[in-house]
Formats: C-alpha cells, structure tokens, sequence
C-alpha cells in the first residue's frame, strides 16, 4: 500500500478536488466489481443456451442396456435376416452330397435340395502395377534430326504417380479428413506404395486445375441464387486465425477461407450480386447483403434459454415461447395458403406486441428486449416467403466438417490458405452404382473415356460407366446432405 501523502499542505480547493478525483475511482471500481460478480453468478456456456458445440457439452450417462434376447431386429426401412445377397457374384461355389453320410448310399442330382445360400466376402491384396516405359530417340542419318518416340496416353514423362492414384488421394483426404502423415501410411500399409508427404501435396496441386471449369459454373449458380444462407467459423492456418466463410442454399454450397472476418468476403464472393433474401446470424458482417433478411430463430432460442438460465421470469420465457410456436408452423410453411400464412404472421406480430410491452428486471432479459425491438422485422421472414428457412441450422452443418477435418488433420500447409471448398446438388440426378466418391472424383481428374479403359482396378469390379452420367459429374467432397437418389458433387476453387 502507498504512504498517505501529506494533506496539511494542501489547500479546501485542491482537497475538494482530491475527493472528486478519488470518489470517481471508487464508483468506477464498485461498478467493475458488480461486473464482475455478476459474471461469476452467470449460467455456464453450454451447447442448449449458446453456440458451444454439441461435442464440448456435458453429457449425461446413458443407462445400461439390456442384453438382446434372440436376433436382432430389423432396423427401419429394411427387413432382418442379416445382410442381403450380391446381385451379381464373381464366383460360385456349388456343394453336393455324393453319398449319404448314414448308410453310404450313392446320391445324384435328383436327390438335391438347396439347404441354403450365403455370400462369403474377401479383399484382394492390392499391390502396385509398375510400368516401365523405355523411350526412344532416333538420331535421323540424313539432317541429323532427333525424333523421340511417342507414348500411349497417360505414359508421358511427368509424375510417376498414375491419375487413379492421385483420384484416390484426392477422395481419401478430402472426403475422410486423412492427414499428409497418416495418408503416406496408409498408402505404404494398404497398398505397398511409398509415397511422401510433398508428392502428396505436389499431386494435390497439379489437379486443381481440373475442377476450374466447373467451380465457375458453381459460382456462376451461386450469383443468380435468390436465397443465399451463410455463416462463419475459425480455422488454424500456419499457426494464425482465419475464418472458414459458408455460403449456401439448396442448391448451391461454397466454402471460402480469408484471414478476415469483414463484409468485405462477401462483397467478394457475391461479386455484386444482391440476393432477394439473407439467412444468417446476428453478426454485422452478415448483414445488409439481400433485400430481405431471416434472423436465425436457432440462435435466438439459445439466447432465449441463456436468459433464462440467468434468471429471467419476465421476457425469456414468453420470447422463447412464441419463437417454438415459429419453429412449428416453419415445418409446415409450404403446404399452406398464401392467406393462411398471412394469418399466422398477422397473429404473431399481435403476439410479440404483447412479449414487448414487458419490462424485465434482469439484465439479460433487458438485453433480449432491446435487440428483438431492433430486428423484429426479420424475425418471421419465412412466413411472407417460404422458400426461407427459420433457422441457419443448414449453413451449421455445413461448417461441422470443417471444425472435425481440423482435429482429425490440422490444414495447416500453405495450399490450404488459397483452396476454396465448393459443392454444387442437384436434386434430379441419378444414382450411380459401387463407390460413388472415388468414381466421381477419378472420373473428373482422370477423364471419363481413360476410366473406361482402364484395366487396373483398384478396387476389382466393374466400373461405373460415367459418360453416361446426366450431369457433368465432378469429384465429392463432403457428403452431409445425403439424397436416396445420388449424392452431392464437389470442386476446388483457387
């Protein structure tokens, strides 16, 4: 503690003033400490009343199950018995009794009856094919020219890595989140193929190129959309903070990595495209891009909870009320009239006319009252316009891949800070048959007519034959929104 300075040289004025001072201070300091009291008393963060994620949450045990008596049954949408037979075997193994196992008498066709059909299942070890290829040059006898030898498609001097590998690499790092490290492992322990981290990331450059054509026309999709949804989260990159930006619909999904979280990404990214309606959180940045905007009504019940968890009788819990009373009449919202929406929105502004004539005491209620004052407006923007979603939940999950990729295999290399993720959905597509990824992503990068002709399967079955594909077919990165009749498509935009 500092010596008390001597007050006797002091004149009325100066101590008048000395007290001012020093009554200040302590107000301030009262005030900070009711701050900070009041912090301590505070709810804890959790995933039900905040943006915490699910997986940093508490969980509750979940009770001891009891041991199943007999077979399982089936699970929803399919019958039991076990798992269905191939349509189509690569072999056939037929059993017949020659004799009879009691009295030894002989047995012929006529005396079988199928007792029962299986399928047994195996992999193949699958190794490297290796082809060397001797190019000559002839030395021309006559002008002294050199020729050199051409060579078959896909034999030219360049990496010795064939595009099936570098397809499958692509599949495996993007789709399934392997790191560079465990991705070498895998290919040296699976396959018997040695290859480095940087042939990795080399190869992962060299086909960039290849899904330019189609990021333009996803792009091209994303300007002209009338409804765009979007948010953003952080992502490590060299050891720095940047944001992971999403942009999205039902159509359309980009995602777009800058080390800034401004206005100034989507100015960007919609390249003076101004959608008819918005979807998105509270945060400024997202703000003012669209004729029209819907508050995310999922962050708003977080906050609702929070409020309550705070203490907050008064507002909280008539806001939260009425926001669930929106999120029920949202799952309806496209069966019903234009007159028939009209009426409920007419009701729940009558409604929340009532929730704001409240006067909460507490001051996360206060809190509620003053933001739903301001953006009251674009709370039941659904209603008007049901093409709209109620909440942003769709541009959420979008992001969780990004947030999982990031723990499983931090993208902390420098080619990560210039890739974009796009994927384009189409609901119309049809299906393709065995493994649709893997297809898709070497169909783009080796080329449809080479995947034809190719004869080393990795995988040792019948290939999809896509040129015929309805759709430009381009390599799938992240299958969140799967359709019972395809799956999403995705590129990599520079």
């Amino acid at each position: 503690m500092p010596p008390v300075p001597n007050l006797s040289g002091l004149t009325h004025a100066e101590k008048d003033a000395l007290i001012l001072a020093l009554w200040q201070r302590v107000h301030a300091a009262e005030q900070r400490l009711a701050e900070l009291e009041a912090r301590l008393n505070s709810p804890p963060k959790t995933p039900d009343n905040s943006s915490l994620p699910p997986s940093k949450g508490q969980k509750a045990n979940q009770p001891d199950r009891s041991e199943r008596k007999g077979p399982r049954q089936g699970s929803l949408g399919r019958k039991g018995g076990g798992r269905p037979l191939a349509c189509d075997p690569d072999e056939t193994v037929t059993a017949k009794a020659l004799v009879c196992a009691h009295c030894q008498a002989s047995l012929d066709d006529t005396d079988q009856v199928l007792h029962g059909r299986y399928d047994k299942i195996d992999l193949p070890p699958v190794r490297p094919v290796v082809t060397r290829v001797e190019r000559y040059a002839g030395h021309c006898p006559c002008c002294g020219g050199v020729t050199l030898a051409p060579v078959p498609e896909g034999m030219e001097q360049s990496s010795p890595f064939s595009l099936n590998i570098v397809a499958l690499a692509i599949y495996l790092r993007a789709t399934h989140a392997i790191s560079y490290q465990r991705l070498s492992r895998l290919f040296l322990h699976l396959f018997a193929l040695q290859i480095s981290e940087g042939a990795l990331d080399a190869m992962f450059r060299r086909a960039k190129p290849c899904f330019d054509t189609e990021v333009a026309a996803i792009l091209a999709r994303l300007r002209r959309a009338r409804l765009v949804c979007s948010d953003e989260t952080t992502v490590r990159i060299n050891g720095r903070t940047h944001w992971d930006w999403v942009f999205q619909n039902d159509q359309v999904v980009i995602h777009v990595i800058r080390n800034s979280r401004a206005a100034s990404v989507v100015a960007e990214v919609m390249a003076g495209h101004r959608p008819s309606i918005w979807v998105s959180d509270l945060f400024s940045a997202q703000q003012g891009h669209a004729e029209l905007w819907q508050v995310c009504l999922a962050h708003q019940l977080r906050d609702c909870q929070y409020a309550i968890d705070a203490g907050d009788a008064i507002f909280a819990p008539r806001m939260k009320a009425l926001l669930l009373r929106a999120c029920v009449l949202a799952r309806r919202r496209s069966a019903l009239a234009a007159s028939t929406r009209r009426s409920y929105l007419n009701r729940m502004d009558r409604d929340l006319n009532a929730i704001m004539v409240l006067a909460p005491t507490n001051r996360d209620g206060q809190r509620l009252r003053q933001r739903y004052g301001k953006i009251r407006s674009h709370l039941f923007t659904f209603l008007e316009h049901p093409e709209a979603p109620p909440d942003n939940n769709a541009s959420e999950r979008e992001l969780r891949p990004t947030a999982m990729a990031g723990s499983l295999c931090s993208p902390s290399l420098n080619v990560w800070k210039h890739w974009n993720r796009v994927r384009i959905i189409s609901p119309t597509r049809a299906a393709l048959s065995g493994n649709h990824c893997f297809d898709r992503r070497r169909g783009k990068v080796v080329g449809t007519d080479l995947v034809r002709r190719t004869r080393h399967d990795l995988r040792r079955r019948q290939h999809t034959s896509l040129d015929q594909a309805p759709y430009h077919v381009v390599g799938d990165l992240q299958s969140l929104r799967r359709l019972g009749h395809g799956e999403p498509v995705a590129a990599f935009l520079r």
